[in-house]
């Protein structure tokens, strides 16, 4: 490799790893004291950036293997494969309710990691004022848990629990696995935050557009569209959970109104999880 090329190269993970370190003290938020996890074995190193012009025109494959190696801490795939086998995350959520007013809840969730995203087991336990449910995505299939007897979400629940499993951030960490397709989308400047613009489109066809910035290579947001409704999320309190990269807090909008707001109390990654958490009876 050319020594001009070396030294580029050098620099822009020497630029990432420093923006990872910078930014991680935005936010602390208190989380769980990590269980010890076996030491993975560190993911390649992204892409080489071609030609001098590279750090201003990097492709979208680049743009996306440089977040996967941020939010690994340096590890990338190989470390987030191995410390998110499983995950238990718990805090507090605010969604908008029939009556068009924004409603209050505790929440778990639960996941098994599976090969791509559709093969995932996802709980959700929801406490509100009024009910306590679950609902679950295991075999690719979803269905509601309440005072232990099975029932079938309404159709707008259902959709809604779905959009956040394949139109979330793992839509990009996992593209790869998931077989989806890259494409970049330009650069746009917001808030001052210049950023690149990845849109990623799965088999399925669910295509979500990535706003990463072009300094620390975090989503600062991502967009898509679900039966014609323009639908936004915007990601905050980026903290360091048990050696990976995680948003503590993210709001969701629909055609311009906040319709949802999570906030993640603790995470927790590697505890076992039994099956019978995703059973349907």
């Amino acid at each position: 490799m050319h020594l001009s090329l070396k030294r580029s190269f050098c620099a822009v993970i020497l630029a990432v790893m420093a923006a990872v370190f910078a930014f991680g003290q935005e936010a602390v938020r208190p989380t769980p004291s990590p269980s010890p996890t076996p030491a993975a074995t560190p993911s390649p190193t992204p892409p080489a950036l071609s030609g001098k012009d590279a750090l201003k025109n990097p492709t979208a494959e680049q743009i996306a293997e440089t977040s996967i190696f941020v939010y690994g801490l340096g590890g990338g795939r190989a470390v987030l494969n191995q410390i998110r086998k499983t995950s238990l995350e718990r805090g507090r959520i605010s969604v908008m309710n029939g009556e068009g007013r924004m409603e209050q809840a505790s929440y778990q969730r639960w996941i098994k990691r599976g090969d791509n995203l559709t093969k995932e087991k996802i709980r959700l336990d929801q406490e509100f004022p009024s009910a306590r449910y679950s609902l679950v995505y295991s075999d690719e299939r979803t269905f509601g848990i309440f005072n232990d007897e099975v029932f079938t979400p309404r159709e707008d629940a259902s959709r809604s629990f779905q959009n956040q499993i394949f139109f979330g951030l793992d839509a990009l960490l996992r593209y790869k696995e998931n077989e989806s397709k890259l494409e970049l989308g330009g650069k746009d400047k917001i808030g001052g935050v210049d950023m690149h613009l990845v849109d990623v489109t799965d088999k399925q066809g669910r295509k979500t557009r990535f706003y990463i910035s072009a300094k620390s290579y975090r989503v600062i947001m991502l967009d898509y569209e679900d039966q014609g409704t323009k639908y936004r999320r915007k990601f905050y309190d980026y903290n360091v959970a048990q050696g990976t990269l995680v948003p503590f807090r993210s709001v969701l909008y629909a055609g311009g109104k906040i319709v949802e707001e999570t906030d993640i109390g603790t995470v927790t990654y590697g505890q076992k999880i039994e099956d019978t958490m995703y059973a349907a009876n």
